[in-house]
């Protein structure tokens, strides 16, 4: 099993920024990738960001691209992700995520392990 455990949302004003981290344990060397999703009221939890635990790859969702950033600290087991330039749409529940499928996902059901989320609010 994985455990995550996401920190870093809260309140922010449209245009400010945010970071989220999320801190990997357990059997962490049995995934391939991790990724951060959200989920805002009466949503689907869309991808934002996946990065492969070697670097390799990275994905971004489009609606992100330029304004996120992820990266991961191997020697600490933690996923970060960057978020600038936030506008109200963004607001939402942020979650990690660690898949053990090869090559780099984007879809929810190919991630096995989530954390609880943690709230992101841009107020405008």
């Amino acid at each position: 099993q994985v455990q995550l455990e996401e920190s870093g949302g809260g309140l922010v004003q449209a245009g400010g920024s945010l970071r989220l981290s999320c801190a990997a344990s357990g059997r962490t060397r049995s995934t391939y990738a991790m990724a951060w999703f959200r989920q805002a009221p009466g949503k689907e939890r869309e991808i934002v960001a996946a990065k492969t635990w070697s670097g390799g790859t990275t994905y971004y969702a489009e609606f992100v691209k330029g304004r996120f950033t992820i990266s991961r600290d191997n020697a600490k087991n933690t996923v970060n992700l960057q978020m600038n330039s936030l506008k109200p749409e963004d607001t939402a529940v942020y979650y990690c995520a660690a898949t053990t499928a090869i090559p780099l996902r984007v879809g929810v059901r190919e991630y096995d392990f989530w954390g609880q989320g943690t709230q992101v609010t841009v107020s405008s």
